[in-house]
C-alpha cells in the first residue's frame, strides 16, 4: 500500500536533494518543516510555498540541541509521520592529505546528526506503530575508495545504522529507507572530474520519495543503475580495488 506524507521534517532542506524532496513533499500537500544552518537559504525556500514550509535555523552539530527542536517541531505540525535526514557534506581531500578536522566533520554531519533525529523519531514512531525514517546515504559507502576515506565511513556507517533501525522498528511498522544515490548535480558535486550517469537533485528526490512511498522498508539506489554498479565493486578482490582510481 503506498504511504502518503502528511506532516515530515527534513534535516538538511537548505539545498539540494533535501530542499528538493522538502519542496515536493509540500506540493503534494505535506506540511514540511525544514531544517539547516542558513537562514537566509531557509526562507528563500519558505516563501516559495507559504504555510506548507517552515523554517528552522538548526546546525547538526549541535546534538544537544535536538531533544527539545524535535519537540517543538512535533507540537508545531500538529504530529509527525515522516523524517529524512538529507544534511550531508564532503570536502576536498588532496592526495596524501590526512585531515582529522575534515574526517571529524564528515563523521559528525554525515553520521551523528543522523543518529540525534532518527533515534528520536523511532521512538516516535514505534510507540505511533507508524511513520517513515528516510535517511540518504551513498554509493560511496559501498567500498573503501582511495579518495575520501572518511565521507565513505561515514555513509558506509549511515547504511548500517538504517539497516539496524530497520531491522529494528519494521515490526511496529515503521517504515525505514535506505537511499544510495550515486552523482546528483548538486553544490557538492560541482566542478569534480569524471562524473558520469548524473541526475539532478530534483530528479534523485522524486525518485527517493517514490521509494519511501512503497512503504515497504526499501532500500535502493538513485537512479537503480548504480545497484549494477555496486555489485561489481562490492565482488573486487581487495588486492584489485586497491588498485583502482575509483
Amino acid at each position: 500500500m503506498s504511504v502518503e506524507f502528511a506532516k515530515a521534517i527534513v534535516v538538511g532542506a537548505s539545498s539540494g536533494i533535501g530542499e528538493a524532496i522538502a519542496v515536493q513533499l509540500a506540493c503534494g500537500g505535506a506540511d514540511v518543516a525544514i531544517l539547516g544552518r542558513r537562514a537566509d537559504e531557509l526562507e528563500r525556500i519558505a516563501v516559495t510555498l507559504p504555510g506548507k514550509l517552515t523554517p528552522f535555523v538548526h546546525d547538526v552539530a549541535d546534538a544537544d540541541a535536538v531533544p527539545e527542536l524535535f519537540a517543538r517541531i512535533v507540537e508545531k505540525l500538529g504530529g509527525l509521520d515522516t523524517l529524512i535526514y538529507a544534511a550531508g557534506t564532503m570536502p576536498p581531500i588532496a592526495e596524501g592529505e590526512y585531515s582529522f578536522p575534515k574526517d571529524r566533520d564528515m563523521i559528525v554531519v554525515n553520521l551523528l546528526g543522523a543518529m540525534a533525529w532518527m533515534n528520536l523519531a523511532a521512538a516516535h514512531f514505534e510507540a505511533a506503530r507508524r511513520g517513515t525514517i528516510l535517511g540518504i546515504s551513498s554509493i560511496a559507502g559501498e567500498r573503501g575508495r582511495r579518495g575520501n576515506p572518511a565521507y565513505c565511513t561515514s555513509k558506509a556507517a549511515l547504511s548500517t545504522y538504517l539497516e539496524s533501525l530497520r531491522n529494528r522498528c519494521s515490526r511496529y511498522g515503521v517504515n525505514v529507507v535506505t537511499v544510495k544515490p550515486g552523482f546528483v548535480d548538486t553544490a557538492m558535486t560541482r566542478g569534480m572530474p569524471g562524473l558520469f550517469w548524473l541526475v539532478s537533485a530534483n530528479e534523485a528526490a522524486r525518485q527517493s520519495i517514490a521509494l519511501a512511498r512503497r512503504g515497504n522498508s526499501a532500500s535502493g539506489f538513485v537512479p537503480p543503475r548504480w545497484a549494477l554498479v555496486a555489485g561489481i565493486v562490492r565482488a573486487l578482490p581487495s588486492f584489485v580495488f586497491r588498485h583502482l582510481n575509483f
